[in-house]
């Protein structure tokens, strides 16, 4: 059977991002699963703030079409999105509106149609970004996306983390790794085609 390719990105460019750190542990998790794991950090592909009148007037931004081939040729998507008033980020919700914009020849929602994603969040806050994976989840259910139920979020996350970018909390650290462990054998189980649709 052949690995499993997974995508793995936080909702935040921020250098030093305690959510960046997280989803690299659970990409560990992941790999140790037997899966093939990229690393996106979306300060590579910086996207204007979408705008219908500047894509029919200039069409998809080439890294918009970077980030979308990126993700099609994923099956599936660990994410770990921090917070912001109760919700999503701006830069994720800006990237998933630019994939989510069909190229020439695409089917609907190819970057999301038979892709299974997982949740994380981090937070200094003591709910650890809860309340804004609500809104990812229901995002991304909407537009195709199998979201698994397990998820994880870590409260008073700038004390959380050593000097290495492990969490301190044995605990919490093997909860993160298992989520993409669990990631790669869901994928691997469900057996899903790339550049897939329904």
């Amino acid at each position: 059977m052949i690995n499993p390719k997974i995508l793995a990105f936080a909702g935040s460019a921020r250098k030093d991002s305690l959510n960046q750190k997280l989803v690299k542990i659970a990409a560990e998790g992941a790999r140790a699963a037997g899966a093939e794991v990229t690393y996106l950090d979306f300060r590579d592909l910086p996207l204007p703030l979408y705008d219908g009148d500047l894509e029919a007037v200039e069409g998809l931004p080439d890294n918009a079409l970077k980030l979308k081939a990126l993700m099609r040729a994923h099956q599936g998507y660990l994410i770990a999105c921090p917070e912001y008033n109760s919700s999503i980020t701006p830069l994720l919700k800006n990237a998933i509106d630019w994939a989510s914009r069909p190229a020439p020849n695409e089917p609907s929602l190819a970057c999301f149609r038979e892709k299974v994603a997982v949740l994380m969040s981090a937070s200094p806050g003591g709910l650890g970004g809860l309340r804004g994976l609500v809104h990812v989840r229901s995002i991304l259910g909407n537009i195709g996306v199998l979201v698994l139920p397990d998820q994880k979020a870590v409260g008073n996350a700038h004390q959380a983390f050593d000097e290495n970018g492990n969490l301190n909390d044995e605990a919490q650290q093997a909860a993160i790794l298992e989520l993409g462990s669990k990631l790669a054998r869901v994928t691997t189980q469900l057996n899903l085609p790339l550049e897939g649709n329904f």
